[in-house]
């Protein structure tokens, strides 16, 4: 039997507050393909890593030294300057000045520079800023590293060789809907749909 070109259709809901990520195995042998939520490994406390069904869309940019390093190094890189998920929005919640949230909202505001480092929002200039399409990029680089970190090197299984869909709003505009494309290429993901 010759080998399925891209083996799943990967579905990625790239939300305002959280996102999820669901899959369809084309290569299963049932008669017919089951739908499967992917568990999102992602820190849930310094030096804790959870799968979770959903990721958070918080990215914090942590200070030079307030968190140790090595408590949010993750298995398979972070990719970006900061950290994602869980514990980026719990800690968000103590320390506000440097959490990144509602990026995707700020992709479709038409009044600012969306690849600008404009967030957070209204911070001093001490504090690192990331645009709103850096930010959505480090959610879709954290899904993508953490679903490739779980195919074990086989590339052919990476989420960038895969049939992808992200859903927008139906409000996004075509320079929103735009922006959310080329997040998704700085993540490394060229072929969505």
């Amino acid at each position: 039997m010759e080998p399925l070109e891209k083996p799943y259709i990967i579905g990625i809901d790239l939300g305002t507050t959280n996102s999820a990520v669901s899959s369809i195995d084309l290569t299963s042998d049932e008669t017919r393909q089951r739908i499967e939520i992917f568990p999102m490994p992602q820190l849930s406390g310094p030096g804790e890593v959870s799968q979770l069904k959903i990721l958070p869309s918080f990215l914090y940019i942590p200070g030079e030294h307030e968190i140790d390093k090595q408590t949010i190094d993750l298995p398979w890189g972070s990719g970006s300057q900061g950290f994602v998920g869980t514990f980026a929005r719990e800690q968000g919640a103590k320390v506000s000045d440097r959490l990144v949230s509602s990026a995707k909202s700020w992709l479709c505001h038409g009044k600012v520079d969306r690849r600008a480092p404009i967030l957070p929002w209204g911070v001093g200039e001490d504090v690192d800023r990331v645009s709103p399409v850096e930010a959505t990029a480090a959610y879709l680089t954290h899904i993508k590293m953490t679903w490739n970190h779980g195919k074990k090197g086989d590339e052919d299984l990476f989420l960038e060789n895969q049939n992808i869909i992200v859903t927008v709003p139906a409000s996004f505009d075509e320079a929103a809907r735009d922006l959310t494309v080329e997040a998704a290429t700085r993540a490394g993901l060229k072929n969505i749909t």
